[in-house]
């Protein structure tokens, strides 16, 4: 099958769902035009600000576009490409970007409250406390399977001479290993993030107090992101990855609680431009490749007993490990947070809820193309999941994987040498993976602050403290990702957030339900996706325990008991408003 022809039939199949399914979804919800949004009815100037579509678009997609749409389906195209690709297509038109939608318009509705403060309001302090759980267990393991890939990342290796390099050449540091050659790919990218990290407080002081125009901000950062190669091209740093996880654990634990403006938002600033400018590439690096030829190298299902010694049985692991791609419960923190305080008409819930899902659909669908298009199969699978002398798995590199298929196929389809295009590969994947980091870790300090305040009347002092929450966060992420590897934590990872994804379209049925609006479109995506991660859950949990994992077998049992709490609260819900409807019927008159 030829990549560039999949490629533009991946675009059109997504243009097809906005147009056809996506606009009918809006128009069962009821989306009105003419009512004014909480942005405009509050404007208060610094949270409730109406914005321009364009921009509150961009913003969006780059706070919810993270690693996952690219670590996912690299480790899922195991079970073969169409298995992986129609979920991603199928899963995002249905489900994610429905999921999205209705999140951020019943935001919207709510005053600009987050879907966990929607549950208190209609499913009462139960729905409240176990919703809000759930997103800091989610927001944990994300956190966890990120810091780890991100260590992974930053150190990884790979052969010069795969990468068409001479012994002589000085483009890129090479360090000698059993006798072989290896490209320091992982530190150029190390030297990148810390330059870029080094001068993100000068692009927020300029961009944000002395309100420098966006525009030249932008050729200001992609000045840096340029600079941060450069350097690290003649510089690259070299640490080992427990060196790495300690040195970004000590980052992202400032971060989480220094003024906003200091480094989170500029950083996002920056690496935005890379996300751009990387789905722009691989779009027509895909096509190009297409032109010349290029199809894909593995078997159009492989769902086999290697498969499943990978990752489990097809149903559900390929579905949770896909995660981010298809569909993703963390985007309604996004939506419920901050998009639905900055919406100027409802009219742009669709592009911007709907549309943007779609969009990062669009990055799973690439990696999917790229990196069964770039590497043969047995390339894909030496370095994705990796067995030693007796058969056994060992630690993969899915990262690498990713970098390196980026490379060839750039190489292929637009002529870039494949040095540059590995480099610009996990530069990319870099800048998400710390990026979403650190924004966890704040968001999770502030989920903390909230669920104390809700099941303490007067939370002490030191439970309001930034720091101390920040501290909190940051030993259940240590917990996780010093005592597992990230192919163990990620279909926990996976799970959960589909779970929270079905959550949230449950509390969605229940508010759509209470205004007399259809359920079905909510309603059926939230059964499905309880069903598929709930059984995962519960394959996972005997799976952990049998070997000893009782860190990840107690997340395991702990997500189950909150999602079956869940799911009681929701079922009480619609018995009492059942009960209620039968209770104003009134009886039939009696006539003598």
């Amino acid at each position: 099958m030829n990549v560039g022809a999949l490629m533009g039939f991946s675009l059109l199949t997504l243009l097809g769902g906005y147009f056809l399914y996506g606009r009918s979804v809006a128009r069962w919800a009821g989306i009105d035009p003419r009512r004014p949004t909480p942005a405009v009815t509050v404007n208060d100037g610094v949270d409730f600000v109406p914005t321009r579509a364009p921009v509150l678009f961009g913003h969006h997609f780059a706070s919810i576009a993270a690693a996952g749409p690219i670590v996912g389906p690299t480790l899922a195209v195991m079970y073969g490409f169409l298995p992986a690709w129609l979920w991603i297509v199928a899963g995002v038109i249905f489900i994610g970007a429905v999921h999205d939608f209705i999140a951020l318009f019943v935001s919207v509705r709510e005053g600009g409250r987050s879907i966990a403060e929607v549950a208190r309001r209609t499913l009462g302090k139960s729905g409240f406390v176990f919703s809000i759980t759930f997103a800091i267990l989610l927001c944990i393991l994300v956190s966890a399977a990120f810091l780890q890939l991100t260590a992974v990342a930053l150190t990884s290796l790979y052969p010069a001479r795969e990468l068409g390099l001479s012994p002589e050449q000085t483009l890129i540091k090479t360090t000698v290993r059993g006798g072989t050659a290896y490209a320091q790919i992982g530190g150029i990218a190390s030297t990148s993030a810390v330059v870029i990290t080094a001068l993100a407080p000068l692009v927020g002081w300029l961009l944000y107090k002395r309100r420098a125009r966006t525009r030249w901000m932008s050729a200001l950062a992609l000045l840096i992101c340029a600079l941060s190669v450069w350097i690290g091209l003649r510089a690259p740093i070299a640490f080992s990855p427990t060196t790495w996880m300690l040195i970004i654990c000590g980052y992202v634990f400032v971060a989480a609680w220094i003024p906003v403006w200091l480094v989170l938002q500029p950083r996002d600033f920056v690496n935005v431009h890379l996300l751009y400018i990387g789905l722009a590439t691989m779009v027509i690096g895909l096509i190009g490749g297409g032109w010349h030829g290029v199809t894909m190298q593995a078997p159009i299902v492989h769902v086999t007993s290697e498969s499943t010694a990978a990752l489990g049985w097809a149903w559900p692991f390929l579905f949770v490990t896909i995660a981010c791609g298809a569909c993703s419960g963390a985007h309604a923190l996004i939506a419920g947070g901050t998009t639905c305080k900055q919406l100027a008409s409802e009219k742009h819930a669709p592009i911007i809820g709907y549309g943007g899902m779609l969009l990062e659909a669009l990055l799973g669908i690439c990696v999917t193309l790229i990196v069964l298009g770039g590497l043969s199969f047995d390339e894909y699978k030496a370095l994705v999941w990796p067995t030693d002398d007796a058969g056994h798995l060992k630690a993969g590199n899915a990262p690498l994987a990713f970098a390196v298929a980026v490379g060839k196929m750039l190489h292929a389809g637009l002529g870039i040498p494949a040095a540059y295009g590995t480099t610009f590969g996990i530069l990319m994947l870099e800048g998400f993976l710390l990026t979403t980091l650190d924004t966890l870790v704040r968001l999770t300090r502030y989920l903390f602050e909230e669920l104390w305040t809700a099941v303490l009347s007067k939370p002490p002092a030191l439970l309001r403290n930034r720091l101390v929450n920040s501290g909190i966060v940051l030993g259940g992420i240590a917990l996780l990702t010093f005592t597992n590897a990230y192919q163990a934590i990620w279909p926990v990872f996976g799970s959960a957030n589909q779970l929270l994804a079905a959550l949230t379209l449950l509390t969605a049925t229940a508010w759509l339900f209470k205004h007399a609006r259809k359920v079905w479109f909510t309603a059926l995506p939230a059964f499905f996706m309880i069903a598929t991660t709930m059984t995962s859950l519960a394959l996972l949990l005997p799976q952990h325990a049998r070997a000893g994992n009782w860190t990840l077998a107690g997340t395991d049992a702990l997500l189950l008991v909150l999602a079956a709490g869940m799911l009681g609260v929701v079922w009480r819900y619609f018995r009492r408003r059942a009960s209620s409807a039968r209770a104003e019927v009134p009886a039939p008159a009696f006539d003598p």
